[in-house]
Order: structure tokens, then sequence, then C-alpha cells
């Protein structure tokens, strides 16, 4: 397993309502992550600066690249869009973070 890490930027005072909208996570979403083969997937909240630190495990990390054509991410993104920051597709600004260490 490849594990992956991110940051994302929430929009000052919308904490309750992302954490709101994760703990409804749509059931075909979730399934679309797991059919991928998206594993152990957290997401951190740092309150000082609202970056959203996600970090997930995955077989085969080109898989990912299948995910912004499907219908229920695009949909997703639109429906998160006002939280958070996006770009002109709707998908979250997503800075891909380098692993400097990790003790298993």
């Amino acid at each position: 397993m490849v594990r992956i890490g991110f940051k994302m930027k929430l929009f000052a005072g919308c904490e309750a309502e992302y954490k709101k909208r994760h703990d409804e996570i749509w059931p075909e979403l979730a399934s679309l992550l797991t059919d991928t083969g998206i594993a152990d997937y957290s997401i951190f909240h740092d309150k000082s600066t609202n970056d959203l630190f996600a970090v997930l495990k995955i077989a085969d990390p080109t898989l990912l690249e299948k995910l912004p054509a499907q219908p229920i991410m695009q949909k997703w993104w639109m429906y998160m869009g006002d939280i958070m920051e996006s770009n002109a597709d709707n998908s979250p600004i997503s800075i891909p973070l380098d692993e400097v260490f990790y003790l298993p």
C-alpha cells in the first residue's frame, strides 16, 4: 500500500459544516472511494490556519486519476465548493505533501 498525504483549505467559519457533511458522507461516494482501493482515509483540521490535512492508503495510486471523471465525485465537489477553496472545475485545491517520516 502507498500512503498519500495532501492538504486543502477550509473557509473560516465552515468547520462545523465540513464535519457535518463528512459525518453524513453519501454511501455512493464512500463506495466509489473504497471500490477505487482507497483505505484508511483520514482528514485532520488545523484550527489555527484552517488547513485540512488528508492521508490515505491505496495499492495503485494511478487509480486516483480516474476519480475526477466520476459523476458522484463531481457532484461532491460541487456540494463542498461553498465551504473550501476550489479549482474552476469545483475540485478542491489540493497540495500534495512529501512524506519525511513514518513509524509503522
